[in-house]
């Protein structure tokens, strides 16, 4: 693993065995950010004076629930999140006394739909994906809502294969499954005349029969049920393709591939940005958080050319990186109307 000691000035000191239990950090959320936090954590620990994070894949969903249950040090110091904050978080937070916290956007990731590399390559649109996983779709005429009775990709357009639909994907808790219901279904049902007609203007319910199968929180899972399971396709992110690179490839939407420059560029339909958030009140007592996120935000991680492009993160822009130093360092309060606009409210 590549050192970043004489890049940060970090002083280096090779015994943690004084330590106490508390000068470990600990880190919880996104699967999708996990890799990520995961790398910085241990060249953390290895050039800092405190132990090595432990970082612990939840979900964004289940991350979130325990960063917002307590605001004691028994509680999670950073939640990692594979979308923004909702506001039905923030609100828990504070019901909770988690009242001071700080939003980090570090880089963007592309939500990728991937599948054996035995399968001649495939391309969907955004509107088929939604016919193939919504709950509910416009029968015949379009001027009614039926239970989704579509089985086979060549149901919804004859041009596509003849390959039964089975998508294995995030649960429920996952950032990853809410972005994509929000991007796929969500911003489609809002324009589609017999949704609003019915009252279900930005209707985001996935099908529970059995066609999409939720698969845990460990998206490498997911990865392996493709080597098996060669007519099925796989929800996860991008990082993930680029690891597994020589057993799946990616689905192309809406003709254009999941590439690193497609996502940075927002050419690619289902791309997302990518957060972490900093409980502020602990930074007191737990002094290992500044010095972790001075390194998580440092241009050599982060950048264009950084450590963790190698491993699929999509650089953030300098200035954005500029930027997210600045609220950091100032452990800028992140507020509820912040968050509204933010969510376009």
């Amino acid at each position: 693993m590549k050192t970043l000691i004489f890049v940060l000035g970090l002083t280096v000191i090779f015994s943690n065995a004084n330590a106490s239990p508390r000068d470990q950090m600990k880190i919880v959320g996104s699967s999708t950010v996990y890799p990520f936090s995961s790398y910085v954590a241990e060249e953390f620990g290895s050039v800092s004076r405190y132990p090595t994070p432990v970082v612990e894949s939840t979900g964004t969903g289940g991350g979130m629930k325990l960063f917002c249950s307590d605001n004691s040090l028994n509680s999670p110091d950073i939640a990692n999140a594979s979308r923004r904050m909702k506001i039905k978080e923030f609100n828990l937070c504070e019901r909770n006394g988690v009242k001071n916290i700080t939003e980090a956007m570090f880089g963007y990731d592309g939500i990728v739909l991937a599948q054996s590399e035995k399968n001649k390559p495939l391309n969907i649109s955004k509107k088929e994906l939604l016919l193939a996983l919504i709950k509910l779709v416009p029968n015949e005429k379009q001027d009614k809502l039926i239970d989704n009775p579509y089985q086979f990709w060549d149901q919804i357009n004859s041009n596509l294969p003849h390959r039964k639909i089975s998508i294995y994907g995030p649960p429920a808790s996952s950032g990853t499954r809410d972005a994509f219901e929000e991007m796929v279904f969500e911003y489609q049902t809002d324009e589609i005349k017999v949704y609003r007609d019915a009252g279900l203007k930005g209707y985001r319910i996935i099908r529970t029969d059995g066609v999409y199968i939720p698969s845990g929180e460990n998206d490498n899972l997911i990865v392996k049920k493709l080597s098996k399971d060669t007519a099925a396709l796989g929800i996860f992110g991008y990082s993930f393709l680029t690891e597994n690179s020589d057993t799946i490839s990616g689905v192309t939407i809406e003709g254009i591939q999941p590439t690193a420059k497609n996502i940075a560029t927002k050419q690619y339909p289902i791309s997302r940005s990518l957060f972490f958030y900093i409980k502020n009140d602990h930074t007191k007592d737990v002094p290992a958080i500044k010095e972790y996120i001075e390194m998580f935000l440092n241009v050599d991680l982060i950048g264009e050319d950084g450590l963790l492009a190698e491993i699929g993160l999509i650089p953030l822009t300098d200035q954005e990186i500029k930027q997210s130093h600045e609220r950091t360092s100032k452990y800028q309060k992140l507020t509820l109307n912040e968050l509204k606009k933010n969510h376009g409210f």
